[in-house]
């Protein structure tokens, strides 16, 4: 499974961005796809993983009601709706997956993408 993530860029604090993350693969559809972050001197952070049917979704308490995590298996894409948008939100932003959600969320999934960049200025 190969991972293509984009949508980051520069956004004033309270705006929102919208990130896409198109995976290929013939099963990626059948895999829980999720979105991670770091920011500069800290650690990689679990943000949000969604099933592979949709079904279910998580999230860390940090974003909880400001970001949204969708899928669309059509088009082998996972989407990641930020609102409200933070400077601490700053980060740069990588998709993952893994046939079993609890791997996403553990930060141990099978496969990365290359991050993408997003930039909250107060």
């Amino acid at each position: 499974v190969q991972l293509q993530a984009s949508g980051g860029g520069l956004v004033q604090a309270g705006g929102s961005l919208r990130l896409s993350c198109a995976a290929s693969g013939r099963t990626s559809s059948t895999y829980a796809m999720g979105w991670f972050r770091q920011a500069p001197g800290k650690e990689r952070e679990f943000v949000a993983v969604i099933t592979w049917n949709g079904g279910t979704t998580y999230y860390a308490d940090s974003v909880k009601g400001r970001f949204t995590i969708s899928r669309d298996n059509a088009k082998s894409t996972v989407y990641l709706q930020m609102n409200s948008l933070k400077p601490e939100d700053t980060a740069v932003y990588y998709c993952a997956a893994d046939p079993r959600s609890s791997m996403v969320i553990a930060g141990k999934n099978a496969y990365w993408g290359q991050g993408t960049q997003v930039t909250v200025s107060s």
